[in-house]
């Protein structure tokens, strides 16, 4: 059941965030920084995906994803399909592996451990990567509102 439903946030968060990207007026503003604002929005969306193809893909489902998190904040003037790719890429690993979750590994510990404060179950640290997915998708709708208001 949590799979389902975990699988529809996730599918319906990665579909709105591939609207967003879409929906900034030129591929340039989606690398622009607004005002104290540290990371466009070209950047949290590799962020977004390395993380879940990282945290999902690869340590659960084996997908052999490598992630570079210092690139998701470095890398700059790439273009609107590229981005897209990544979402697809991101939606086809997050997709592959929750299908295939037992309700054993959901209850089971995480394998690895993440924030350096102890181990979570693994259905926890899963809510968390959706809330995390939809806290940036926030910052990236605020942010391309902020440039395309004159």
């Amino acid at each position: 059941m949590l799979q389902t439903i975990l699988t529809e946030l996730f599918e319906r968060d990665l579909n709105k965030l591939r609207q967003e990207i879409g929906e900034y007026t030129s591929e340039a503003d989606l690398w622009q920084k607004a005002g104290a604002i540290p990371n466009s929005a070209g950047n949290l969306c590799l962020h977004l995906c390395g993380n879940l193809r990282h945290f999902i893909g690869a340590t659960l489902g084996n997908s052999g994803y490598v992630r570079d998190r210092d690139s998701e904040f470095s890398q700059t003037d790439i273009s609107r399909a590229v981005l897209f790719g990544e979402i697809e890429a991101t939606l086809a690993d997050v997709r592959a592996t929750l299908t295939g979750l037992s309700d054993d590994t959901l209850a089971a510990e995480y394998p690895i451990e993440v924030f350096g404060n102890g181990r979570f179950r693994t259905d926890w640290f899963l809510v968390h990567l959706a809330t995390h997915l939809n806290y940036h998708l926030g910052q990236i709708d605020y942010h391309r509102r902020i440039l395309t208001v004159k």
